[in-house]
């Protein structure tokens, strides 16, 4: 059956929940706006539409996001009215700027409090454009929309939070356990050096990148929901700790002679078993076996420091599995933990924020020019449309979709709004011509394959019938607003098409540059925190950089290698650092003169002929390291130094048989 169908006429228990609730949110809202006899009623409806969500968590997040950005565009929609009112091309241009501005910073936030920027720009036009040839009037409409919305986004979050709640925090046990499950099937892929060990990593990242985004909804759900969105911190740390140790023990395996590997291959297969079984004291014995194992005088250096290494993947895993319980029993985790650092692209924000001012600018010239009085309309969709989808990256097929969505509305507000609504008088038979058409909308909102189709349908339905206590009834007023509806979309849509990023290979080097810094800065910056700081963005980079992938032609696929390298090189500087702190080894001069060189050479990137910038200064730091007297953190800290020499020249060789020595 094709899924808009099923969707409209196979649904689910949880579809027709979530319908349910979101007409109940809508229709109480409603029903108050026009008892209380304000000006708009339709905005407190559409609020309700808008901020539901299938979970009480995200509504509750997404209404606090929406009323936090309402109120701030309130007042500076009143500021540039003050400001702006007697030059309307000063006035548009402002706006212009505005809006770019709130896309630019709603695509650098990277969280779901960027909704808040979103609200923050289109709530400017909302409020100003309808007053613009009414200056002195705009104080009173921004006290009406910021009342109507914040009436839909209560009555929202009430039916959310008391008709068949379900709450973000239980679903996080599945999801955590799932990742939990991908993480241990990658790091058992990677070492044993499997061909599908790229498609884990993707899968795991994906997964620990999704299910952190989870986090923040369900720090609303009170003190359980709190202290899981803590544990879920703690175990995506655990997570990415333990995919670089995993790739760290498989590149130390690699430096070790055919004869070393196969006297150690018995500890191999027993560390794969153990990640399989995952069991806590399985673990746990086998770190004690390894670590007595990594003391025996007949191995050599190189086996030792790989033995040693297998002891702290059984401690990562053994952290993330206690990260794991933590989450499922909402208990406090064992430390607590850092958040994870997305990657902040302010090129592509800048990017994106123009497609949100171009489009505007385009429409506000046809209103200029045209005089059009349905033109408003137009630049206020197309102020809609560009605040939540030109920070997206596939926003023009968002845009279609939305469309696809205002053509669905048309026709159903017709029949509505000017043939059957005449006939009728209460507000019961207003529920009943309007319940119909939004609940199977609901239904459609309920699947994501279908919902931004079906949340345009629904919004649209909603402006084109425009419930008022006095209700107006004109075919023509109704066909402006219509055709405004669509040049609005269509503006924003061709801005999409027209400033696009279409050359993956631009964006792999733009990726490659913040890489670099990240690993300049990883060589001073504080411990505390860098781990989640540094792993956090590169997880990011590695899914953005995977995204691009099929795109990219033979040669330049190499970007995903040097994003991959990049993460070694910084979990190989992360680990000596901390080893190095762990042994309570001071400050030293060597120390910092080695620091100081590999931020000189990380600088200047790697190239071909540059694969043994670090050799000098590893020699020298290492006999530093040898005169110090022997531990498990100081041989951890000196195979560190051999790997990130190794990563290096790894780095450098690449980089020349892709791009030449020059």
């Amino acid at each position: 059956m094709p899924i808009t169908l099923q969707a409209l006429f196979a649904p689910d228990r949880r579809a027709l929940q979530f319908a349910i609730k979101t007409l109940v949110g809508g229709g109480v809202a409603l029903w108050l706006a026009l008892r209380w006899g304000l000006e708009q009623p339709a905005w407190a409806l559409m609020t309700a539409f808008i901020v539901a969500q299938p979970l009480s968590g995200m509504v509750m997040q997404k209404g606090l996001a929406r009323l936090c950005g309402t109120l701030v565009g309130t007042i500076m929609s009143v500021v540039f009215m003050g400001l702006f009112a007697q030059t309307p091309w000063l006035f548009l241009l402002a706006l212009a700027l505005w809006l770019g501005l709130c896309t630019a910073s709603s695509t650098l936030l990277r969280s779901a409090w960027s909704y808040s920027f979103v609200l923050a720009g289109y709530t400017v036009a909302i409020i100003a454009l309808p007053a613009i040839n009414h200056p002195l009037s705009v104080f009173d409409q921004a006290v009406a929309r910021c009342t109507e919305i914040c009436l839909g986004i209560i009555c929202a979050t009430a039916s959310s939070a008391l008709l068949w709640p379900m709450r973000v925090e239980r679903q996080l046990s599945d999801q955590a356990r799932a990742a939990w499950q991908s993480g241990m099937n990658a790091a058992r892929a990677t070492l044993a050096g499997d061909g599908q060990a790229r498609k884990g990593l993707l899968e795991i990242l994906g997964r620990i990148i999704a299910v952190d985004a989870q986090r923040e909804h369900a720090w609303f759900e009170g003190a359980r929901g709190r202290q899981r969105a803590r544990a879920i911190s703690g175990l995506s740390q655990k997570l990415l700790m333990l995919l670089r140790i995993a790739r760290s023990v498989r590149r130390q395996w690699k430096q070790l002679e055919p004869q070393e590997s196969a006297q150690l291959t018995p500890w191999m297969n027993e560390v794969v078993q153990a990640l399989d079984v995952a069991d806590a004291a399985t673990l746990h014995a086998l770190r004690l076996r390894l670590l007595d194992a990594s003391h025996d005088p007949q191995i050599s250096s190189a086996q030792s420091y790989c033995l040693v290494r297998f002891t702290l993947l059984m401690d990562t895993a053994m952290a993330a599995t206690a990260a794991l319980t933590a989450v499922e029993e909402g208990g406090e985790p064992l430390a607590p933990p850092k958040t994870l650092t997305p990657h902040r692209d302010l090129s592509l924000a800048l990017v994106f924020g123009a497609r949100s001012a171009l489009a505007f600018l385009v429409v506000a010239c046809f209103w200029l020019a045209t005089a059009w009085p349905a033109a408003a309309g137009a630049m206020l969709l197309t102020c809609v449309v560009c605040s939540l989808f030109a920070s997206r990256e596939n926003g023009a097929q968002i845009g279609m979709s939305f469309m696809r969505g205002i053509f669905l509305a048309i026709p159903a507000a017709f029949i509505v709004g000017q043939i059957l609504l005449p006939q009728l008088s209460s507000f019961a038979m207003l529920c009943m011509g309007m319940g119909v058409p939004l609940f199977f909308g609901a239904l459609g909102m309920a699947k994501p394959q279908i919902g931004a189709t079906a949340t345009s349908f629904c919004l649209h339905f909603i402006v084109l019938v425009a419930p008022l206590n006095q209700m107006k009834f004109d075919v023509a007023t109704f066909f402006n607003s219509a055709q405004a509806m669509v040049i609005g979309v269509g503006a924003a849509v061709l801005a999409f098409h027209l400033l696009i990023l279409r050359n993956p290979a631009w964006h792999g080097r733009r990726l490659l540059a913040a890489t670099l810094d990240d690993l300049v800065r990883l060589t001073r910056r504080n411990l505390a925190g860098a781990e989640s700081w540094f792993g956090g963005r590169m997880a990011d980079r590695l899914l953005q950089l995977a995204r691009h992938y099929p795109e990219l032609p033979e040669p330049a696929r190499s970007r995903w290698d040097d994003g991959l390298l990049g993460l070694d090189i910084g979990d190989e500087l992360l680990h000596l650092r901390m080893s190095l702190a762990v042994a309570q080894v001071p400050v030293s001069a060597p120390q910092q003169r080695y620091l100081e060189h590999l931020e000189s050479v990380l600088k200047q990137g790697p190239g071909g002929g540059r694969g043994e910038a670090l050799a000098e200064a590893s020699e020298t730091f290492l006999q530093t390291l040898y005169a110090l007297p022997a531990s498990d953190a100081v041989k951890l800290a000196q195979g560190a130094v051999l790997q990130l020499q190794n990563s290096w020249r790894a780095w450098c060789r690449q980089q020349e048989a892709n791009h030449g020595l020059a």
